[in-house]
C-alpha cells in the first residue's frame, strides 16, 4: 500500500495521511505477525504448518466451529479457509465431523495435536505481552486506548460494507 496518494479534499491532508500510515501499519503488523509466529515455530522445531494455520488453530482454541463461523467470529481472515483446514485435519491437529443437523457443515476442532501448537502460539504472545509491559514499550491504558480505536475503525468499516449492499 502507497502512502504516497494524491488528495483531492483541501483540508484533510494531516488527517489523510495519518490515515494511510495506520492502514500501511495494519497490513505491516499482520505479516510481520505471521513472520514472529514462523521465526517462533523454527526455534521449536515445528516445520509441517504454517504461521496462517498455527493462527487459525489459536484462534479455534478450545471452540468447535464450522467453516463459515471461522470467518463470522473473525478467527480467519484468508480466502482459501477450506484449503488450509482440510491441511490441518490431514496433518492430525484438527478433528472434523459432520454437523447432525445440517449434514452439508461440517464442524472442527482441535486434536491434542493442535491444542500443543495453540498453546505454543500463546505463550508466544503471553512473552510478548509481558515484554512491552515489562519493557515499557506500551502501558496497561495505551493498549486499551489501541484496542478501542481498532474496534472503532473495524466497526466503522463492518457499517461501510453493509451501506454498498
Amino acid at each position: 500500500m502507497s502512502i504516497e496518494m494524491p488528495l483531492d479534499r483541501p483540508g484533510r491532508t494531516g488527517f489523510m495521511s495519518s490515515y494511510l500510515e495506520a492502514l500501511a501499519l495494519v497490513e505491516r503488523l499482520h505479516r510481520l505477525l505471521l513472520d514472529v509466529i514462523k521465526d517462533e515455530f523454527e526455534r521449536v522445531g515445528v516445520i509441517e504448518i504454517n504461521a496462517v494455520q498455527a493462527l487459525l488453530l489459536f484462534n479455534i482454541g478450545d471452540n468447535e466451529v464450522t467453516a463459515g463461523e471461522l470467518k463470522s467470529r473473525g478467527y480467519y481472515q484468508g480466502s482459501n479457509v477450506s484449503y488450509n483446514l482440510k491441511k490441518l485435519v490431514e496433518l492430525g491437529y484438527m478433528h472434523h465431523q459432520r454437523c447432525e443437523i445440517d449434514r452439508r457443515s461440517v464442524r472442527v476442532r482441535l486434536t491434542a495435536k493442535g491444542r500443543e501448537i495453540r498453546d505454543v502460539v500463546a505463550d508466544l504472545f503471553s512473552r510478548h505481552a509481558d515484554g512491552l509491559e515489562t519493557q515499557n514499550v506500551l502501558g496497561t491504558g495505551t493498549m486499551r486506548d489501541i484496542t478501542a480505536s481498532l474496534k472503532r475503525v473495524e466497526r466503522y468499516w463492518t457499517e461501510q460494507i453493509r451501506y454498498i449492499y
